[in-house]
C-alpha cells in the first residue's frame, strides 16, 4: 500500500491523520518538524507528503522548497488558512494540493486517492528522448529499446523519478536489492557502470544527467 508522511508539529494532529489514513490502509510514517521530514526523506521514498504549514522553526512553505530541490513526491498541504493569497503561494512553490482545518476525513482521503490516481498514469518518464516505461519495462532512446537488466531498470527509474536528488549506495540496495540484503556498494557501481555504457550506446549523451556524487552515491541532473 502507499505509503505517506504526515508531517505536523502537534502529537494530536498527527495521531489523527494517522488513525484515518491507516483504517484506510495506507501506511504512515509521522514527522515532529520540517527537519525530522527532510532526514526521513534522505533514507525512505513516500508516495505523498501531508505537509502543516504553521509549524516552529522551518514553516511548511520552507519545507516545501526545500524538498522540491530533489524529490518531485506530490505534497498535500495541511493549514487552518483559508486566504486564497494562500493556496495560490502553496501551489507556487511546488505543492500539488491544499487542505484546510479543520478537514473532513472524507476529503482528505478523496484528495489521496486522486494523487494516486493521477501518479497510476504516470507510468512514463521521458528526458530529451529518452523515455523510462514502467508499464511495458522497456527504457528506449528515440524509440529504440535499450537492453537492461532488472536491476539496472530500477536504478535508472528511481534516479529520473527523482531528479536532483542524491541516491546513496545504500539506499539503492534498500530499495532496489531489499533492506535484508548483503549486497555491497561496489555492486551498485557495477551496474550503474554498465547501464551507463548501454544508455551511452545509444546515442543518448548519459555523462550529461547521470553524475556520481563522490563518495556518497550517484543523482540525476535534468
Amino acid at each position: 500500500m502507499p505509503t505517506i508522511l504526515v508531517v505536523d508539529d502537534e502529537s494530536r494532529m498527527l495521531d489523527l491523520i494517522s488513525f484515518y489514513l491507516e483504517a484506510r490502509g495506507f501506511t504512515c510514517e509521522r514527522a515532529v518538524s520540517g527537519n525530522c521530514a527532510l532526514e526521513k526523506m534522505k533514507h525512505t521514498i513516500y508516495d505523498i507528503v501531508i505537509l502543516d504549514v504553521m509549524m516552529p522553526n522551518m514553516d511548511g512553505w520552507e519545507v516545501c522548497k526545500q524538498i522540491r530541490l530533489f524529490s518531485s513526491v506530490p505534497i498535500i498541504m495541511l493549514t487552518a488558512r483559508e486566504e486564497k493569497k494562500d493556496i495560490v503561494k502553496g501551489l507556487q512553490i511546488g505543492a500539488d494540493d491544499y487542505i484546510t482545518k479543520p478537514f473532513n476525513e472524507e476529503e482528505l482521503v478523496a484528495r489521496i486517492d486522486a494523487l494516486l490516481r493521477r501518479l497510476g498514469k504516470e507510468k512514463s518518464i521521458s528526458y530529451d528522448g529518452l523515455v523510462w516505461e514502467e508499464t511495458n519495462h522497456e527504457l528506449t532512446y528515440q524509440g529504440e529499446v535499450i537492453p537492461l537488466t532488472p536491476k539496472e531498470f530500477s536504478i535508472i527509474g528511481y534516479l529520473m523519478k527523482n531528479p536532483n536528488r542524491v541516491f546513496s549506495r545504500e539506499q539503492l540496495i534498500d530499495l532496489i536489492w531489499g533492506m535484508d540484503s548483503e549486497t555491497e556498494g561496489r555492486t551498485v557501481d557495477s551496474h550503474v557502470r554498465n547501464m551507463r555504457d548501454k544508455v551511452r550506446k545509444s546515442g543518448f549523451p548519459i555523462d550529461h544527467c547521470l553524475k556520481t556524487v563522490w563518495g556518497v552515491g550517484y543523482k540525476w541532473i535534468n
